[in-house]
């Protein structure tokens, strides 16, 4: 119901009439109220849509389209579209609507051109004109391009230049055909003859500019639009043929280096900057000279908008100031029109300059579209602006009645949309009051909005929106639910998984019952929704609430979202997924400051995948001793990646690393160069030295071998050093490659102070310590002496005996051996098969408790001493017994009868008496 002044909503710009189109469109579509009519112009002048049968139109509707229908030249011009109202008039930009004449080369007989070998050549072509973009090609009449290079090239104006010619240029056949494509034809000039016939002289000379013309003088202005392409064109003839090369005299330099066609000929800049403008000089030279050609390039471009003016809904006896400015170069010029119409500033009320256009006191009348053109030769620009000055009383836009709802703590928002002029104050009121809301938390927005910020519960009931201006006043009312807030939390927070395990994340809600079915449950992973079924082959699941995700890898981590949304209000909790692995293999091994027993290694570390790297193992490898078999050398720790290695002489090395953290040990790093340690003399001598024998008059030293990175040199032997201590003054020695050496016809067991030293070629090891062995071993040749049993009880004896003498041992005494056997039984007399026991007592002793004898009972007994070698002589067997012991139970105890009064009893007598029974004890209870 509100009147409003025309604009311009869609409209054509440049068009071409393209003979093989059936119709041409030229749209302009406005809206306004009440709706506007339409009228056009044609380059300047009122033109009817109605004077050409051809042209048809719609109603409500500027649009009219041109059937294609007999000649339509007529219809080639710039047009312009007006739209109007009673309020007043809008203007389209200018429409040129191009109606092209199909491209022909005239008819014409071309004379040949017989030139001599060195001459000079110009082929011209001058294409038909048509629509751009033409395209020149020069080919044969079997349709086979002409060749091109330095000497033969084609202009930016399509014609042939030779800049010298030669015998096989002589054809019959040059033809210059024009495409253009927009147009879907190709046109061909009538084909040219060249004869060149040998020249009685060589026709050397330097280079000669054929574009630009000698004519043009040493220099010449070129024009550019900015953003648009620049060509500068150099085409010269002489003898050699001329070489063309650019420089830029005058002016910043480009950013980068200018792009050069057509075999240097042209130089070419791309979206050309005022920071191309500036003095470009080609150059054409030869052995026999040269000559320049300067191009002041200067930038222009057309116009655009600084400022444009902006209309409005205006109330009476308002103010109006309208803006409008533009750049351009050169200086656009700013005309302003009035519903289409220039504005005479003699009879305008308000005041007009360039830039500005202003009203005081506005009155309905000054309703009007007011347009801003801003001109120069490169283009023109337009801008409207509808000014509308109305006087109505408050319309409120927004529906009587509504319904709106909020989440406990989240703002809500009661619209109250009103257009009104002059401009309305607006005022709520809550249920039955009628006094403004004024608390702190509600917000009156500029557009009649309500908002009511961190709602409660107590915030929901009945609002009333008041508007009113002078002319007149307006209320509507709507009502406020609030509701419970949604609330989601994941489960777990940020695990931390090792790769190729699983991770079951659970989100837990809680929604508003009233929102159940607008309630909604999505994931997201880093900000991008996931679908809700199995991803990748089931390894992914989601199934609403749970998201589970097997064998877990390192594209697996990142942030996941659980989103809850109702249509209210949305809540989300993250949970970082982090995948732990071990760290990717070290990488580019590099070793420095060599020394001849140290070298300093350093590497890259590979990524931690989330686990810090405790150490990194140092391994080498040799390819002498143990090719292919890795062993530890060092470690260091944390994020250390050098480390100085200390190396063993006569070792070719290569190391790798591995890099350790909590999670496990990478792959080891690629094998480093190889590094080789010069020779040395041992620094060590064998370890573990020791003397074993198997037979009495021998000894065996035997040692631990050097290991090979212990040998420090080539020629590795022991000299083996002994005597016998305390009788022998002088070492004896041996070399010796292996690591042992047996002695023969050595007295039985005596010691002996015995070394070995390694030695190679390049010297022998610090003197060795000395180690004490024994020769071999014998059993022992003496009994112990004066062997005695002491009774404790009837099941167990005390032994007591004289040790042998040491001399006697032959060896390392290891011990005593005990023998015992039953003779015969105290009860009853009778000889009982001897079989023996033995108890072992270690060690130099004298004593030791027989247990688990029989009682009352005869025994005799031995004693002999033992070393490595085996068991001596037994002493003589003494005798003793054993008192009487306590018996076993009887074997049985029955019931044979009994009656009233009495009871019979049997039993049996005990396995093993021990001794003479001397009764029963029979025992009972009531």
């Amino acid at each position: 119901s509100v009147a409003q002044l025309p604009t311009i909503t869609e409209q054509s710009h440049t068009q071409v009439a393209y003979p093989f189109d059936e119709d041409f469109t030229i749209k302009c579509e406005a809206r306004g109220n009440p709706q506007p009519t339409f009228n056009w112009t044609k380059d300047g002048k009122p033109f009817d849509l109605l004077s050409d049968p051809r042209i048809l139109t719609s109603n409500n509707s500027g649009t009219f389209v041109i059937q294609n229908r007999g000649i339509i030249t007529s219809f080639q011009g710039k047009y312009r579209c007006f739209a109007s109202n009673v309020l007043g008039t809008a203007m389209s930009e200018e429409i040129e609507l191009i109606v092209p004449s199909v491209p022909k080369f005239p008819k014409e007989k071309i004379e040949p051109l017989d030139v001599e070998h060195g001459d000079s050549v110009i082929l011209h072509c001058n294409p038909p004109k048509g629509i751009p973009p033409l395209h020149i090609y020069w080919m044969n009449i079997d349709l086979q391009h002409i060749p091109q290079d330095e000497r033969v090239s084609m202009s930016l104006k399509g014609d042939l230049y030779f800049a010298n010619v030669e015998e096989n240029d002589s054809r019959s056949d040059y033809c210059c055909f024009a495409a253009f494509p927009r147009l879907r034809t190709i046109v061909q000039k009538m084909p040219m003859t060249l004869k060149v016939s040998r020249s009685n002289f060589i026709k050397e000379r330097k280079p000669k500019l054929l574009i630009p013309p000698e004519s043009a003088g040493s220099s010449s202005s070129v024009t550019v639009i900015k953003g648009g392409v620049l060509l500068l064109e150099c085409i010269a003839e002489g003898l050699p043929t001329p070489h063309l090369s650019w420089v830029k005299v005058t002016g910043d330099l480009p950013k980068d280096e200018p792009e050069t066609e057509n075999f240097g000929k042209i130089l070419k800049i791309d979206q050309v900057t005022t920071a191309d403008e500036g003095t470009y000089q080609c150059t054409a030279s030869n052995p026999m000279g040269r000559v320049k050609h300067e191009f002041h390039v200067h930038v222009e471009e057309p116009p655009q908008w600084i400022k444009e003016p902006e209309g409005g809904v205006y109330s009476v006896g308002m103010n109006l100031v309208l803006l409008c400015e533009a750049i351009g170069n050169p200086e656009p010029t700013i005309r302003w029109k009035r519903n289409g119409m220039p504005i005479d500033s003699r009879t305008f009320r308000g005041r007009i300059s360039t830039r500005e256009i202003s009203l005081t006191n506005l009155q309905l009348q000054d309703s009007a579209v007011y347009q801003c053109e801003a001109s120069n030769k490169h283009g023109t620009i337009l801008a409207s602006a509808n000014v509308n000055v109305l006087n109505i009383a408050p319309l409120i836009l927004t529906s009587d009645g509504e319904n709106y709802a909020a989440v406990v703590g989240y703002s809500a928002f009661l619209h109250c949309e009103i257009f009104a002029s002059p401009s309305a104050d607006v005022r709520w009121t809550k249920d039955d009051s009628i006094a403004p809301l004024a608390a702190f938390h509600y917000e009156l927005n500029k557009n009649g909005t309500l908002e009511i910020k961190a709602t409660t519960k107590e915030d929901a009931g009945s609002y009333a929106c008041w508007a009113a201006n002078s002319v007149g006043k307006r209320a509507i009312t709507a009502n406020l639910d609030i509701r419970d807030a949604t609330n989601v939390v994941v489960t777990p927070k940020n695990p931390r998984v090792l790769k190729s395990h699983s991770i079951l994340l659970k989100c837990q809600s809680e929604y508003d019952p009233h929102l159940k079915h607008s309630f909604k449950l999505f994931w997201r992973k880093d900000g991008d929704e996931l679908p809700l079924s199995s991803i990748e082959d089931g390894r992914i699941i989601l199934d609403r609430d749970t998201l589970f995700i097997s064998s877990v890898t390192p594209e697996d981590q990142g942030v996941y979202t659980c989103v809850g949304r109702t249509s209210l209000d949305s809540s989300s909790a993250e949970s970082q997924l982090i995948v732990l692995d071990v760290p990717d293999p070290p990488a580019d091994l590099q070793l420095s400051e060599h020394q001849n027993r140290s070298v300093r290694l350093s590497w890259r570390a590979g990524a931690t995948h989330n686990s810090p790297i405790n150490e990194s193992i140092i391994e080498f490898e040799e390819n002498h001793w143990e090719p292919a078999r890795w062993q530890e050398l060092t470690r260091v720790p944390g994020n250390d990646t050098t480390a100085l290695l200390s190396l063993a002489p006569y070792v070719n090395y290569q190391f790798r690393v591995v890099s350790v953290n909590a999670v496990g040990r990478s792959q080891p790093s690629k094998p480093s160069l190889r590094y080789a340690t010069p020779p040395a003399a041992p620094d060590k001598n064998p370890e573990n030295i020791r003397v074993e024998a198997s037979e009495p008059n021998e000894m065996v030293m035997k040692w631990e071998p050097l290991k090979p990175t212990e040998r420090n040199g080539p020629g590795l032997e022991y000299k083996v050093s002994w005597r016998q201590r305390g009788v022998e003054a002088d070492w004896n020695e041996e070399m010796v490659k292996k690591h042992s050496l047996t002695l023969r016809n050595t007295p039985t067991f005596v010691p002996y102070e015995i070394k070995v030293q390694a030695v190679n070629n390049l010297g022998a090891a610090p003197e060795p310590n000395v180690t004490i062995g024994y020769s071999g071993e014998d059993v022992p040749d003496a009994a112990p002496s004066g062997v005695s049993v002491e009774i404790v009880n009837s099941t167990l004896v005390k032994v007591f005996w004289f040790g042998i003498p040491r001399d006697r041992v032959r060896g390392h005494l290891r011990g005593y051996k005990v023998s015992w056997w039953k003779t015969k039984s105290m009860l009853d007399g009778k000889r009982h098969h001897p079989e023996k026991h033995f108890l072992t007592f270690v060690g130099d002793r004298n004593y030791g408790m027989i247990p688990s004898l029989e009682p009352f009972s005869e025994f005799r007994l031995t004693v002999l001493a033992y070393n490595s070698k085996g068991d001596g002589p037994e002493s003589s067997p003494i005798l003793f017994e054993t008192p009487e012991g306590v018996p076993e139970q009887p074997r049985f105890l029955r019931i044979l009868n009994f009656d009233k009064d009495s009871v019979t009893l049997s039993w049996g007598l005990p396995k093993k008496p021990n001794g003479h029974l001397t009764g029963y004890i029979l025992q009972y209870q009531i």
